[in-house]
């Protein structure tokens, strides 16, 4: 946004400057997780429509903080990497190793689409994965067939990500009751099922549960590791950013499981890991400040309106 001087009504002094600035950095932030599907979202519209959850939703609560989702979202891509067959299909059929940032946004595009969006755009968004998915099967490198819409493999990517998500507001934003964490897992089941899992888990030791059963499946492989290079090395237009960046993927890595950690050859001592809480204390603020209110608030004006 370019300078400009102070309009009749609008006061002179800092907080235009501010205000500015505050916008400028808000667009530079955004830019980390925009995504390039194509997909238009109007959060404002039709008015008095709750989407597929509503406002009381845990989910809401959840979701609408942006850097503890984004340290979700490293932490999600990280644990999903361990599963052979999930990385196949990504490896083979997405350009996640030359654009992470479009991959991170489409995830993010959708997370706040089935959230926060209207009925018809969450389940327009649904749908268009289901048929990416129908397109995308393959042969591992162990030599066992995969397709991206296995109701298993959904259900794998699907805990990944819910995971991830609420262990990094427990986290950066705050502590949740056991019923509300069940609540949450049970609502973002709905979301997978739809997608085509199945079985998934829909509370938190059901969570648990599935991702002690999983373990033995996991496996660190060449293709595992390069996915953490690339995780902890993100490339950014805006070299601004880069500390940013870093910090978050740090964060991300705090969020696993102890055994994932171990998994991924990221639990040796690290100085940068190890000043990343204090980092993100710093950041999180920054950031939220420079978001403003976020979808959250846009979608409780359209659910509050009449039509």
């Amino acid at each position: 946004m370019s300078s400009h001087a102070p309009g009749p009504t609008e006061p002179a002094g800092p907080l235009p400057l501010l205000t500015r600035l505050r916008s400028r950095a808000g667009a530079h932030v955004r830019a980390l997780t925009r995504s390039n599907s194509g997909l238009s979202i109007d959060y404002d519209n039709p008015p008095g429509d709750p989407g597929l959850f509503g406002p009381d939703a845990v989910c809401w609560r959840v979701h609408a903080d942006f850097p503890a989702m984004l340290a979700g979202g490293v932490s999600a891509l990280l644990l999903q990497a361990l599963h052979p067959l999930a990385l196949a299909g990504v490896w083979d059929h997405s350009s996640f190793r030359t654009d992470m940032q479009g991959r991170l946004g489409r995830t993010a595009q959708f997370i706040a689409g089935t959230t926060y969006g209207s009925r018809a755009d969450a389940m327009r968004l649904i749908e268009r994965v289901r048929r990416i998915h129908a397109n995308v099967t393959g042969t591992a490198p162990d030599g066992r067939p995969y397709a991206a819409d296995d109701p298993e493999l959904l259900t794998w990517v699907h805990v990944a990500e819910v995971s991830s998500f609420l262990a990094g507001y427990l986290r950066y934003v705050g502590p949740l009751s056991t019923a509300d964490q069940d609540r949450y897992f049970a609502e973002e089941a709905r979301v997978a099922a739809l997608l085509g899992a199945a079985n998934v888990p829909a509370s938190r030791a059901g969570i648990h549960a599935y991702l002690a059963a999983q373990r033995p499946y996991l496996v660190n492989s060449d293709r595992t590791r390069e996915v953490v290079r690339l995780v902890m090395t993100m490339p950014v237009a805006n070299p601004l950013l880069i500390p940013a960046v870093r910090t978050m993927a740090d964060a991300g890595v705090a969020l696993l499981p102890p055994w994932a950690r171990e998994a991924l050859g990221l639990h040796r001592p690290s100085v940068r890991r190890s000043l990343s809480a204090a980092a993100m204390g710093a950041l999180a603020p920054t950031l939220r400040w420079a978001l403003g209110p976020g979808l959250a608030a846009r979608a409780r004006r359209r659910v509050a309106r009449t039509a």
